[in-house]
């Protein structure tokens, strides 16, 4: 069967360092046999969440906004999502960490991410990598998703994170065992079934 890869771009640069990431991504993913769609959630103007939780009574985020339902929709298609977002004063930028935030949240009481593939990139200059991968992949984690592997490339201006050869090697890597995560799934999806959905229960500690 098809199976259907998406990249979030998470920098307000479209075509920056970021989105050079999800290049060699999305070239080692079709040399696997996967086209992967990019779609830029940094760019645009997403408020954030509102903690209304409207989204647990139906099950989608009731704050108006077309362009997020419509990425959103994309995102609950997909069978892997790879996460990619520049570092800014040690996480990710603002409109992403919107985005992020809104979207995981709304769709996370019914589990409808669960077992999803998911990978993540963080594009900095220096320092903040770590802290900026656990902010990416703590949306995986939460969502009960495979998480297929994570890496951090440097690079300051435009173009220069094609000089991190290990770096680019790390990603290559990534796309790999993310595309074997996803092989295995196809393959073993009639003979093996998911383990039974346990439904999310919130609790309040302050009492």
């Amino acid at each position: 069967m098809a199976m259907n890869v998406i990249a979030l771009n998470g920098s307000p640069n479209i075509g920056g360092n970021t989105y050079l990431s999800i290049v060699a991504f999305s070239e080692e993913m079709h040399v696997q046999g996967f086209d992967t769609e990019v779609l830029h959630i940094g760019d645009g103007q997403i408020p954030g969440c509102v903690a209304c939780r409207g989204c647990a009574k139906t099950g989608q985020c009731v704050v108006p906004d077309e362009g997020f339902a419509k990425l959103s929709e994309k995102l609950l298609d997909a069978d892997g999502v790879f996460l990619a977002a520049p570092v800014y004063f040690g996480t990710i930028p603002g409109q992403a960490k919107s985005f992020l935030d809104r979207f995981f949240f709304q769709f996370l009481k019914a589990g409808k991410m669960r077992h999803k593939v998911g990978a993540s990139a963080a594009i900095l200059r220096r320092s903040g990598g770590s802290a900026a991968i656990d902010d990416l992949s703590r949306f995986f984690v939460a969502s009960d998703m495979i998480l297929a592997g994570q890496c951090i490339i440097h690079g300051a201006m435009p173009g220069e994170i094609l000089q991190d050869v290990e770096g680019l090697a790390h990603i290559r890597r990534l796309a790999r065992n993310m595309a074997w995560v996803l092989k295995m799934q196809d393959a073993t999806r009639a003979d093996i079934a998911p383990p039974p959905f346990v439904e999310r229960q919130f609790m309040n500690f302050i009492r």
